[in-house]
């Protein structure tokens, strides 16, 4: 039957998820039991794109990440695919009626990932666009199951959330996409002249996103509040930690939250929300 095969897709998204990412499976476990499996398959495609242009070196990335790019059309079109990721995808895509605009601009800041781009603000904008807060929008329509006007209401604070989201990932990850990748994302950033100065510039621009995101995530429905108040306070965590680095700091090792520490962050962000929301 084809219910096992759904069944099947949805927890190879899962695991894809886990395998990945604590506290992104943190924070969907703490969403409501109806809406994680969707969020697994949003979730587990687009870690399988990240893959392909950020991890499978020695192989034609540019052709893999073509090849992805058609099987999601067909998958979509066919309403089935033998790629179990992209099946719990495209069943997700259509049961909550994901706009397809969506997935377009996020396959593109993907295909970007593979030339050698000096980011300028347009571009910059762009790329966040499409690598993060597209994804913010993605789930958001499964936050409001279908409901528009709560959609388009939400809309700028999912927005500004996967901008800061994707900011700090930039700062966390920059020695890497920097010497291995070879990626610079801020724009007209001279890593030479990366200082102090220029790191406190892009994190009070982070600080004010992240702000104006709070705002927003108290308006989400109940099923998806806390779960996203969760990552939220993951990412202020990580934050915070990188603000009290140096420049040569984070140019020099990758900044990391311990698997203990996103317990005890859970823990104590229940209580929090628990005081504040409710």
């Amino acid at each position: 039957m084809k219910k096992l095969f759904d069944e099947l897709s949805y927890k190879i998204s899962k695991a894809t998820t886990q395998q990945y990412s604590t506290s992104f499976s943190l924070g969907i476990l703490a969403l409501s039991a109806s809406i994680r499996n969707p969020i697994y398959a949003i979730y587990g495609y687009v870690r399988l794109a990240d893959e392909i242009v950020d991890s499978f070196h020695g192989y034609n990335k540019e052709k893999l990440l073509q090849k992805f790019k058609q099987e999601t059309f067909d998958a979509l079109e066919d309403r089935i695919s033998l790629n179990p990721i992209l099946q719990s995808f495209q069943e997700t895509v259509h049961q909550y009626d994901i706009d397809r605009q969506l997935i377009l601009q996020f396959l593109k800041s993907m295909e970007m990932d593979l030339q050698k781009i000096d980011y300028n603000s347009d571009l910059y904008k762009e790329y966040i666009l499409g690598s993060a807060e597209v994804v913010g929008l993605m789930c958001l329509q499964i936050f409001v199951n279908g409901d528009k006007t709560n959609f388009e209401k939400l809309k700028p604070y999912a927005m500004i959330l996967g901008s800061a989201f994707q900011k700090v990932n930039f700062l966390r990850d920059m020695k890497d996409d920097y010497y291995t990748l070879g990626r610079s994302y801020f724009p007209n950033l001279d890593f030479s002249l990366f200082d102090n100065n220029v790191k406190l510039s892009i994190e009070k621009e982070i600080e004010q996103e992240f702000r104006e995101a709070l705002v927003g995530i108290k308006k989400l429905p109940a099923s998806a509040r806390f779960g996203v108040y969760l990552a939220y306070r993951y990412y202020i965590s990580l934050f915070r930690k990188i603000r009290r680095k140096s420049a040569h700091a984070i140019l020099s090792e990758r900044i990391r939250i311990s698997n203990g520490a996103k317990i005890s962050l859970m823990m104590s962000s229940y209580v929090q929300y628990k005081t504040s929301f409710l």
